[in-house]
């Protein structure tokens, strides 16, 4: 029949998509910037191509000629690419970040303030003795963020003790830390309660 359609007329392939596409794709989900032979490996195209598409969508969001600048740009840092928000927005970004919800705490963050929501109050020696490392940087963070605070210094050494905070409640959606689950099942036998020996 003269009016069947041809096969490949269907849908475009991964093959037909245009090469910006496909980086902007990548560049989208990237957190450092990558270089322009990490790009073409990314995209399976030289990277003579790659070079010329990223031009092309740099004009693109600077609005050279094709439309309005956007809000992003494509920018070069350390001999990589990635989208950044441009200068101009940087008031508003922060301001808007600000008001939504913390960013995630690190593994060794929330390990940290795990040791010290049920041992408290502990001081910053015995946190690095259970967990097996240095903590001084975590604490630090953890202070920045509000979610632990100094209650006294130990009459003795001078060590500071830490505790929780009540926004460390609000986070998690408790009222108190009698809602924290218990921690004995997680210990090897539940006998020893949480101490330094039985979590190492």
């Amino acid at each position: 029949m003269t009016d069947e359609m041809p096969v490949d007329a269907a849908s475009p392939t991964a093959t037909d998509t245009p090469l910006t596409e496909k980086l902007e794709a990548i560049l989208l989900i990237i957190d450092e910037p990558l270089g322009l032979v990490a790009l073409a490996a990314a995209v399976s195209a030289p990277v003579p191509a790659v070079r010329q598409a990223i031009e092309t969508l740099v004009d693109d969001y600077d609005g050279n000629g094709h439309g309005p600048r956007r809000g992003f740009e494509l920018r070069e840092v350390g001999g990589g690419w990635r989208l950044y928000v441009r200068d101009d927005h940087d008031a508003l970004v922060a301001e808007f970040v600000g008001g939504q919800a913390p960013a995630r705490l690190s593994q060794a963050a929330l390990e940290t303030l795990a040791v010290i929501a049920y041992k408290q109050p502990v001081t910053r020696s015995q946190v690095a003795s259970i967990r097996a490392v240095n903590v001084d940087s975590v604490v630090r963070t953890l202070l920045a963020r509000g979610l632990i605070t100094e209650l006294f210094a130990d009459s003795e050494t001078g060590a500071i003790n830490y505790g929780t905070t009540d926004a460390l409640l609000q986070n998690l959606g408790i009222n108190s830390l009698d809602e924290l689950p218990p921690i004995s099942p997680l210990l090897d036998d539940g006998a020893d309660g949480f101490d330094e020996g039985s979590i190492r």
